[in-house]
């Protein structure tokens, strides 16, 4: 079995329930908690997306928002005021350019306010079921502890994961690397004697 068949494998096993961690009910709630979850925890955006789908139901809600009024229910995310801005904008747009529905195309989808890729590619697995590759911040140092790429630069770990991952596993196999990395392969003190994944780990091979 090749080494990326075995990863996906254990980490099958160990997460069973390879699921988006944000929760939502609509496809433009994940663009927003998406976006609301930059430099900011998923656990924090579904302490504060409850009260502000609560108070925007609907689409149109969003797009007729006054921006000051998101930015005060966001405020606890951080860098509340872009994302406020974002999050109206955005919804404006899938208004009035793209029949009310989260784009299924990367190209379609970068033209949102405040979605670039790793965002475009969590909507297109989570919500389209198409390969993805979520490249954040577990995803990149995972992948260069096992070997999987190398380079810190998002758009180029994507690159090199998207060659060796089958197409149907990479979204929830990017799905799986954030459980991971939150349990096990932390950033700061990572849990190696308890790790699953020792045997394919650089840094553990030349600790």
């Amino acid at each position: 079995m090749k080494k990326i068949d075995e990863i996906i494998s254990i980490l099958k096993e160990r997460y069973p329930d390879a699921l988006c961690a944000l929760q939502y009910d609509k496809d433009y709630e994940l663009m927003i908690a998406v976006r609301l979850s930059a430099q900011c925890t998923d656990a924090r955006v579904n302490l504060v997306t409850p009260a502000l789908f609560a108070r925007f139901p609907t689409l149109d809600s969003f797009a007729d928002a006054d921006v000051a009024e998101v930015e005060a229910l966001v405020h606890s995310c951080g860098f509340y005021k872009h994302k406020a801005r974002d999050i109206v904008l955005a919804c404006q747009m899938l208004r009035e350019k793209y029949d009310r529905r989260v784009p299924d195309s990367m190209e379609e989808l970068l033209t949102l306010p405040g979605v670039g890729r790793k965002t475009a590619n969590l909507l297109l697995g989570d919500i389209y079921g198409q390969p993805a590759v979520v490249c954040d911040t577990h995803c990149i140092r995972i992948a260069n502890r096992l070997g999987l790429a190398q380079g810190k630069e998002p758009e180029k770990v994507e690159t090199q994961l998207r060659a060796i991952l089958p197409p149907e596993e990479s979204s929830n196999f990017c799905h799986r690397i954030v459980l991971f990395g939150r349990d096990v392969c932390t950033a700061r003190s990572p849990k190696c004697e308890q790790c699953p994944l020792r045997p394919f780990c650089k840094e553990f091979s030349q600790a």
